[in-house]
């Protein structure tokens, strides 16, 4: 069976434990959403942006699944909740945020939107440009007024 040893809910200190559980669960069978969705619940404690991305993951493989969909909406609600500047530093921690801001062509087309609000409508009409803007917007890395 792929099931998950850890013991629900989580007692203080298990958090490593209950990580590396989740892990070999998610390694023994990557299709077995309970996996990512007990991942994701111990992600959501103090690390709301990764626990969004493994609840987007679980989505992946079951579109329909209302424990993903529901952690992913109370996570983009945490990350809301926090300061602007605490969010974006925690989105610095992000591999995926990391990789758009070292993306050479991202950062000339940054610049060009700050100095020009038509430079901007034009590239938000690539849907990669616009993505990888809206990842960033919704980090809080970039705000827009």
């Amino acid at each position: 069976s792929s099931g998950i040893n850890a013991e629900w809910p989580l007692r203080p200190g298990e958090f490593g434990l209950a990580m590396q559980d989740c892990d070999k669960c998610i390694e023994l069978n990557p299709m077995f959403v309970k996996g990512y969705l007990r991942k994701a619940a111990v992600l959501k404690i103090d690390k709301p942006q990764e626990a969004k991305a493994v609840y987007e993951k679980a989505l992946e493989i079951d579109p329909n699944n209302a424990e993903a969909k529901q952690g992913i909406h109370h996570c983009s609600q945490s990350l809301r909740n926090l300061k602007p500047e605490d969010r974006a530093k925690l989105a610095m921690n992000d591999p995926e945020i990391q990789q758009i801001l070292q993306d050479p062509s991202m950062q000339v087309i940054l610049e060009q939107m700050q100095k020009d609000p038509a430079a901007a409508q034009e590239h938000l009409k690539n849907a990669d440009v616009r993505d990888k803007f809206m990842k960033l917007v919704e980090s809080g890395v970039v705000q827009v007024r």
